[in-house]
C-alpha cells in the first residue's frame, strides 16, 4: 500500500486518537507547559510557549500528527505522530509523543501505542521509535511494548543542536499488545 491513511481517527476503550487541529493549541499547550513532561526529552525547553509553538506548528504541517482525547472527560491529554513512512523498507516511525503527567504510570500510553501500532501494521512490517539517549522513562516504555534496540549510533538535529538517540524497532510478526 503506497498511500495509507497517516491520520485516521482511532478509538480505544478510554481514548480517541484523532488528527491534530489548530483548535487543539490551548489544550495541548496546557499539557505541554509542564516542564516535567519534557524533563527527559532531548528538547527539555519544549514547555516554553515559543518552543512548543514551533513543535505544534510542525505537527499541524506534517499531516500525520494526532491529539489524544480522554473519552470520559473530553480532555486533551497528549499527542504523537507518524514520521518517515518508507514504502521500500516497509517501516514508519511513531514519535514526538508526550502525555500529561496525570496519565503517566497507567495504561494510557499503552492504549495509544496499541491503537497506532495496529493501524501502522496494516501497511508496514516495522515500526521505529526514536528515543532520546537520556530518556530512560521512554526507553523503558518502548521495551515494555516489545521494542528491540537497533545497533548503531543515531542522531537528529533540532535547530543547530545535535541530539543523540536510541532507535527501537517493533516488527509486525513479534507484535502483541
Amino acid at each position: 500500500m503506497s498511500n495509507p491513511d497517516l491520520q485516521p481517527t482511532l478509538e480505544g476503550p478510554r481514548l480517541t486518537v484523532r488528527p491534530i487541529t489548530e483548535e487543539d493549541w490551548p489544550g495541548l499547550f496546557a499539557v505541554a507547559s509542564d516542564p516535567l513532561v519534557w524533563e527527559q526529552h532531548p528538547a527539555t525547553d519544549r514547555y516554553q510557549e515559543e518552543q512548543f509553538r514551533a513543535f505544534f506548528d510542525d505537527a499541524i504541517r506534517c499531516g500525520s500528527a494526532f491529539t489524544f482525547v480522554d473519552r470520559e472527560s473530553g480532555t486533551l491529554i497528549g499527542s504523537s505522530r507518524y514520521n518517515d513512512f518508507d514504502v521500500e523498507r516497509s517501516e514508519i516511525e511513531i514519535g514526538w509523543t508526550f502525555l500529561g503527567r496525570s496519565y503517566w504510570g497507567g495504561s494510557y500510553n499503552k492504549e495509544v501505542k496499541k491503537l497506532m501500532l495496529e493501524h501502522a501494521f496494516t501497511f508496514v512490517d516495522t515500526v521505529l521509535f526514536w528515543v532520546g539517549s537520556d530518556n530512560m522513562r521512554s526507553q523503558k516504555a518502548v521495551k515494555k511494548i516489545g521494542g528491540v534496540k537497533r545497533e548503531g549510533e543515531f542522531f537528529r538535529m533540532h535547530g543547530d543542536v545535535k541530539f543523540d538517540y536510541v532507535v527501537f524497532e517493533l516488527r509486525k510478526e513479534n507484535y502483541s499488545l
